[in-house]
């Protein structure tokens, strides 16, 4: 396989992946781009490679920075501005991993804690089953919370203790 029917076919999968994110597809596509190119990408490059609309692709590039996984580069003596992916793909992931916990979890949480002060009889049955549903989500979903916390807590004391030893 091509090197360039190799970059289409993994720009193609990575959307598709991406989807599975929570994240368009189109979005995915630009990341791919970013990721597989070994220069920063103008929008025009990025339109022209994925044949998307300018608003498409400004729209998506912004997004890409809101997640932490894209970031603007200005060239000296150049009008363009220029996007380029964070390479590392652990560092890819934590970030997607946080962004989804601040975007999906968190405000699950908050209607949660909201829900589960809903006005009744508590000795009625359908408002205990009620509370009582409400509190097992809510226990799981602060598990769930407390797990991610923990899985980016270890990766940043990992890279301390990586830069620290680096340093003796």
């Amino acid at each position: 396989m091509k090197l360039t029917e190799a970059k289409e076919q993994f720009i193609l999968n990575w959307g598709v992946l991406g989807t599975q994110w929570g994240i368009n597809r189109t979005m995915a596509q630009i990341h791919a781009l970013l990721l597989v190119s070994s220069q920063p990408l103008s929008a025009d490059d990025i339109m022209a490679q994925l044949q998307i609309s300018r608003g498409n692709t400004n729209m998506n590039v912004r997004e890409l920075m809101d997640w932490g996984l894209a970031e603007k580069i200005l060239k000296p003596g150049e009008r363009k501005e220029f996007f380029t992916a964070e390479k590392d793909i652990w560092t890819v992931a934590m970030r997607i991993i946080k962004e989804r916990k601040r975007r999906e979890v968190e405000p699950i949480l908050n209607v949660l804690n909201q829900l589960k002060d809903v006005e009744g009889d508590k000795n009625d049955k359908e408002v205990k089953m009620f509370v009582d549903t409400i509190n097992d989500i809510q226990k799981f979903a602060n598990q769930a919370s407390r797990g991610v916390d923990g899985l980016v807590k270890m990766d940043e004391h990992w890279f301390a203790g990586t830069l620290l030893k680096l340093f003796k």
